[in-house]
């Protein structure tokens, strides 16, 4: 079966459920009219009792304006629909937690901000998705500041979380620390959110690289989210393409496009290396290839390989733990011991698992438990 069929067939992977029984006139009285009018009533007088007396408690918004949704880049609202709907479905899945796709037919930044403020007070948290950058940093800044509950965009911060885990545990595999060199190709949502992660725990050699080369301080074409990199990255003022940037690091994370780099690449860094090539469906380089160029660690964003450093393993907990935390805010301390905590659920890390996979017990609990 395609996944055309499976859609076709399931007409979609998410419907709605009954909490509370509607089995009698009694039932019906409680849960409609007119009982629902007290309700209804003390929610007026009392707003922050929606989370005790409704559906708020446990009900995420996955928002997307569908301009950067996955690899297929800017397809707008019904391209984003499956996308959002299969998020919804993992909140389920993996944490009991309530999730609705909302895929929005503006990409104006205002109008994005008053929806999400207008339908907020039915939802306990707001998941933003697949909106690109800058334009994702403006709106989650905003509404984080705007909103009394957590507003997370998962592309940055849920996968920052996931490659700090999975980086972790790579590196005691090859028994190094935080001094090592990084190279991040990748300055969208999720390279500059890893970016600023990595730097918060504690990295200091990271160089981050655009489509058009090294990011460093000065540089004419850098827009507001990139100066502040600048500030912060590159203290030795490297400058050049990626083929060049990447001779003697050791480590890349790639957060770009598919077919970035080869084995000569990789046969440029330091003995050893760590490659995390994430870009989907296509990495940065495959897997094999990365290792006949050298490289003793090499992860993807893909389930059919070893090590997938996928978003699911974070933002269900995330928002786990938020909602039953009753967190307003989602810090990057929380974020940072969230990604120590699904470090150590490997155990014994390797070469091949520096990372649980999806299904195995316990992810959720380890990440939820950071967030509060």
């Amino acid at each position: 079966m395609n996944s055309i069929s499976y859609h076709k067939k399931y007409k979609g992977k998410i419907g709605t459920e009954l909490k509370s029984p509607i089995d009698n006139r009694s039932d019906l009285s409680l849960a409609y009219t007119p009982g629902v009018a007290e309700v209804s009533l003390e929610l007026f007088k009392n707003p922050k009792s929606a989370s005790m007396l409704s559906l708020k408690n446990n009900t995420i918004a996955v928002i997307s304006d569908g301009s950067a949704v996955l690899g297929l880049g800017n397809i707008g609202a019904f391209g984003a629909i499956p996308v959002m709907e299969g998020k919804a479905a993992l909140f389920k899945k993996f944490a009991n937690v309530d999730a609705f796709p909302i895929c929005l037919t503006t990409q104006d930044n205002e109008e994005i901000i008053k929806i999400v403020k207008s339908i907020s007070p039915v939802f306990g948290g707001i998941n933003l998705e697949d909106i690109e950058a800058p334009r994702c940093f403006e709106i989650e800044k905003r509404l984080v500041g705007e909103l009394d509950i957590p507003v997370m965009h998962d592309d940055q911060h849920g996968t920052a979380v996931v490659v700090l885990a999975a980086l972790i545990n790579a590196l005691k595999v090859v028994k190094k620390g935080k001094n090592v060199e990084i190279i991040i190709n990748g300055s969208g949502a999720a390279g500059t959110a890893v970016t600023d992660l990595l730097l918060q725990y504690g990295f200091k050699n990271i160089v981050v690289c655009d489509s058009k080369g090294a990011i460093f301080t000065n540089r004419p074409d850098l827009n507001r989210e990139k100066k502040e990199l600048s500030k912060k990255t590159n203290k030795q003022f490297e400058k050049g393409n990626i083929h060049q940037l990447i001779r003697n690091k050791y480590v890349f994370i790639g957060l770009s496009k598919g077919n970035l780099i080869n084995k000569s690449d990789v046969m440029l860094m330091k003995k050893g290396s760590i490659i995390f090539a994430m870009a989907n469906p296509t990495p940065e380089i495959l897997p094999e290839e990365a290792k006949l160029g050298g490289a003793r660690i090499v992860a993807t964003g893909r389930s059919d390989f070893n090590n997938q450093i996928n978003n699911v393993l974070a933002f269900p907990g995330i928002f786990r733990g938020a909602l039953d935390n009753k967190v307003r805010k989602i810090t990057d301390k929380m974020l940072i011991l969230a990604a120590v905590n699904l470090s150590k659920l490997v155990k014994k890390p390797t070469a091949e698992k520096i990372i649980p996979n999806p299904f195995e017990k316990g992810i959720v609990g380890a990440v939820a438990s950071a967030i509060k």
